[in-house]
């Protein structure tokens, strides 16, 4: 009997791919970048968090349509492939990965700085090469194994972050001892109102608000190895971006009715304030297992999606083919090796990049996320467009409000794009950004495009 081919298994539940877009999309950007995002809008942030998740949720529910036409894997490389042509799949494939990679260099480097609070005398460097190693074995797991523990990681900063929100509700309507009398909610408005930089500060924090969603796409990716896929990416879809709305929005809405805007970020992390007031012993330890629980969550999709994203395009010629190889549990393994190479840089960066370019990052892997989800819009038109009216009538999981808000959301898309451009602190990004778009389209028709043409996309197999 001829033995047969490893190939990427269906073990992941809702319940894991839930909780594997929440460890993508919650980490660095809601326990530091939000710091940022406050002192360009001041409260009104809240206003940019709203506006910014509905955006988001469009363009999963565009993904969500696709993806439970076609679970495979490659996910949205795939689709724009296939919709808009060989060179936008091959960019968007890549960009993707290219964002997954600069998120995980950002937080490695923060695991090691968190692990300096208990190992202060440590060199950084040891701490970050463990946890690229670590990582690394995990995503080497039986994907099941992967899916159970991001779940773990995940409840850890959601059963932390729902703490806060509890206690910051409790300090505002009761107060606590002489830490923390009732404050109400008037720190929102009394300090230079509740937008106090305008509409344009509302709009010079979109980078930063938008980076901090990035990663939720990756449900899109786990349509291929989840059990029944036409159940399971709704209601993944349906709840994922309500969740995340909720956990910036409430947290957000509470620290800055506790502490005035204009101070948080400067005197330490509001958490670890917050928690201090309450006469928690080992505030700061309880925080520091927290955070770097969130960053080894994030750091664990974040590989995952890369890895898979580089596994769909190897199988469509865009990636090398080295990139299909599969171990017995199913597992890309070669992919995952890839990454953490690639993460190895961040050893590096530990002597280069001081704490003030974290702007600077967050604004590069969003101008990378606001490209991918761009395509994914651009790829759900077309799809559109190549269905007769009967299949259009048949779609199982369609985008509401067709086609208005997907227009709207693709305009917003180019907007928060040029706001990359017109603030000074994110206009490198954007030349960053577009410098690599122009390389990799160099790259295409340089190597790629003389190789044989991918694979069809066909209707996926569970």
């Amino acid at each position: 009997m001829q033995q047969q081919k490893p190939h990427l298994l269906r073990g992941l539940s809702a319940r894991h791919i839930r909780f594997i877009a929440l460890g993508s999309a919650i980490g660095t950007g809601l326990f530091y970048g939000s710091a940022a995002a406050i002192q360009a809008a001041g409260p009104a942030v809240l206003l940019a968090y709203l506006v910014g998740g509905a955006a988001v949720f469009i363009v999963m529910r565009a993904l969500g349509e696709m993806a439970v036409r076609n679970p495979i894997s490659g996910s949205f490389g795939s689709y724009a492939r296939h919709y808009l042509g060989p060179l936008a799949g091959f960019i968007t494939g890549w960009t993707y990965t290219f964002e997954m990679i600069i998120v995980c260099l950002a937080d490695v480097t923060a695991f090691g700085i968190y692990m300096g609070l208990w190992y202060p005398d440590v060199p950084r460097w040891i701490w970050v090469l463990s946890i690229i190693f670590f990582i690394g074995s995990l995503n080497l797991c039986h994907v099941r194994v992967f899916g159970e523990i991001e779940f773990w990681l995940s409840l850890i900063k959601v059963a932390a972050i729902i703490a806060m929100i509890a206690a910051g509700v409790g300090v505002i309507m009761f107060g606590f001892g002489h830490s923390f009398p009732a404050t109400g909610v008037e720190n929102l408005w009394s300090h230079g109102g509740f937008a106090p930089e305008g509409i344009g500060g509302i709009i010079a924090s979109l980078g930063i608000v938008m980076f901090a969603f990035g990663g939720i796409e990756i449900i899109g990716i786990t349509a291929a190895e989840a059990r029944d896929p036409e159940k399971v990416i709704p209601q993944a879809i349906n709840t994922i971006p309500l969740r995340v709305i909720l956990f910036y929005v409430c947290t957000l809405f509470i620290l800055m009715a506790i502490f005035p805007w204009s101070s948080i970020g400067q005197q330490g992390s509001p958490f670890v304030l917050i928690f201090d007031g309450l006469g928690m012993p080992g505030a700061a330890s309880v925080l520091n297992i927290i955070v770097i629980s969130a960053t080894i969550s994030a750091i664990n999709s974040d590989i995952f999606g890369a890895g898979r994203m580089m596994y769909g395009m190897a199988n469509e010629g865009m990636a090398p083919k080295s990139f299909l190889r599969l171990a017995s549990n199913g597992v890309p393994w070669m992919t995952v090796i890839v990454m953490a190479i690639a993460l190895l840089g961040a050893v590096v960066l530990n002597y280069l990049i001081p704490e003030r370019v974290f702007v600077l990052i967050a604004s590069l892997a969003a101008f990378a996320t606001l490209w991918v989800w761009l395509m994914i819009l651009l790829s759900h038109f077309a799809m559109r467009r190549s269905l007769t009216a009967q299949e259009r009538e048949n779609i199982r999981f369609p985008v509401p409000c067709w086609p208005i808000a997907p227009v709207v959301t693709l305009i917003f898309m180019v907007l928060v794009i040029g706001v990359l451009g017109a603030v000074a602190e994110t206009r490198l990004a954007l030349i960053a950004g577009l410098v690599w778009l122009v390389m990799l389209t160099m790259i295409y028709f340089w190597r790629v495009k003389k190789r044989p043409a991918g694979i069809a996309l066909e209707h996926s197999e569970s």
